[in-house]
């Protein structure tokens, strides 16, 4: 047995392996974009390892592509005839565990299978990483924040992982409102590891949640080197940077860095998509012409209808067939989230269902510009919305859609009470978003009480 970068023990017995191995573990705490080569290579080098098929099959399943279940099956189907051969360490039988219970649709499983890696191994930060990114995608900000909390004092101050864990752990910090912590920690992940974009853009998120945008982008500026290295992931750092400029009412910049950046690389990737169509929508909200750019989005979610991975993946691909006008698609999105929903055979199918069916019911309101039934289904979302994944940055453009249509409908109180209640969830601050939607109502309330136009 010989032990890799973190301490563990794995059966890999080739100095190449092992060196490939370790680059691959490292490369996935800090987003690199080189990791699944180094994982191939790893592979390459040992091709009986089980533990490297099971993390592919697990790294497969993160992409959150139908198509690619085919590809995770197979790497669970290696790994499993692996272990059975012999040589696995129990370590790393526990992670062909946890690639059985994600590929079986039971991604919470996966996650107990990690947890109990790190119960015997709280070193292991290749299983902390697991947990926390699948934790990210269930919408678990307080099992995130948990499971990090508990591993953090196993690491020595010279553990090589305990920079990206501590990004980890401002991350979590961040979205369980935390946010001076969460700040302290972004910057000292950073210091540590000042290749991890997940540290930095944690603090990106403090500055947006607590409305200090021009300090936001100051952070962001000059640390590009922090995630040049990254996959795309790097896209999604600059997106973080758009929506500070964008609540600046800097809008050219806005549009400059998604087209030079955000959408550079013209990816059907969801995340990609996820990025672009919430700009684009946060744009519209606020009255900006953002062109044709719309039609690049829907053409590709027209063709992604059908993928049914991730609510959060759906709910993207629904505002770009609105912002499209891609009405036919839209409407074969909408059913099948209705069948998932109704087959309940995975824990995706229970998201489908909440918040999946309001929310997308609530999003073709608003594009076909019935807004007050448009607010009665956002708002019925708004309870589950977290269970879709993702961060409160990225779910804030449903706040802000559910918002506005309030706002059009004539819904001034209850348009106003959301506004109080995305307040407090910011640590009791406002940004531009905030502020101009509390003028609008301001001056409805005038023109209502001066008989411009009739009360609802």
């Amino acid at each position: 047995m010989h032990d890799d970068i973190f301490g563990q023990p794995t059966s890999l017995t080739s100095a190449v392996a092992r060196s490939e191995w370790d680059a691959a573990q490292k490369g996935f705490l800090a987003h690199a974009a080189a990791t699944p080569s180094h994982l191939a290579a790893t592979l390459g080098a040992e091709p009986d390892f089980a533990m490297g098929h099971a993390v592919k099959g697990l790294f497969t399943l993160l992409m959150g592509r139908r198509e690619l279940d085919q590809t995770a099956a197979e790497a669970l189907a290696a790994a499993r005839r692996l272990s059975d051969v012999g040589g696995a360490t129990a370590r790393e039988r526990l992670y062909v565990q946890a690639l059985a219970a994600y590929l079986g649709g039971r991604p919470s499983g996966a996650v107990v299978a990690l947890e109990r890696v790190l119960d015997a191994h709280p070193g292991d930060a290749l299983a902390a990483k697991l947990s926390h990114s699948i934790r990210f995608v269930l919408g678990d900000a307080a099992g995130m924040r948990a499971s990090v909390e508990r591993v953090l004092p196993a690491l020595a101050l010279d553990h090589p992982a305990r920079g990206y864990l501590l990004g980890c752990h401002a991350f979590a910090l961040e979205e369980t409102g935390a946010y001076r912590r969460a700040e302290i920690a972004g910057r000292q992940a950073l210091w540590t590891a000042p290749d991890d974009a997940w540290g930095l853009h944690a603090v990106a998120h403090v500055h947006d949640m607590t409305g200090r945008s021009r300090a936001g982008i100051d952070w962001l500026a000059g640390r590009e080197a922090a995630w040049a290295h990254c996959n795309n992931f790097r896209y999604h750092v600059w997106w973080h940077r758009a929506l500070l400029h964008l609540d600046l009412g800097e809008i050219d910049t806005v549009i400059d860095l998604y087209d030079a950046e955000i959408r550079a690389d013209r990816t059907d990737d969801y995340r990609d998509i996820s990025n672009a169509a919430s700009l684009l929508m946060r744009l519209d909200l606020d009255g900006v012409d953002v062109g044709a750019r719309w039609e690049e989005l829907a053409a590709i979610s027209e063709r992604r209808t059908e993928d049914g991975c991730l609510i959060f993946a759906d709910l993207h691909y629904a505002l770009a067939l609105v912002g499209g006008g891609r009405d036919v698609a839209l409407g074969r999105l909408m059913a099948r989230i209705a069948r998932d929903a109704g087959r309940r055979a995975t824990e995706s199918d229970g998201r489908m269902a909440e918040p999946g069916l309001a929310a997308a019911a609530g999003l073709a309101a608003f594009g076909a510009g019935d807004h007050a039934t448009a607010f009665r289904h956002l708002r019925a979302a708004r309870g589950t919305m977290q269970r879709a994944g993702g961060s409160h940055a990225q779910r804030d453009v449903f706040e802000r859609m559910t918002i506005d249509a309030g706002l059009r409908a004539g819904f001034l109180d209850a348009a106003a009470a959301l506004l109080d209640e995305r307040a407090r969830r910011r640590g009791g601050t406002e940004d531009g978003y905030a502020a101009a939607r509390r003028a609008m109502i301001g001056e409805s309330r005038r023109a209502m009480s001066a008989g411009a136009v009739p009360a609802e």
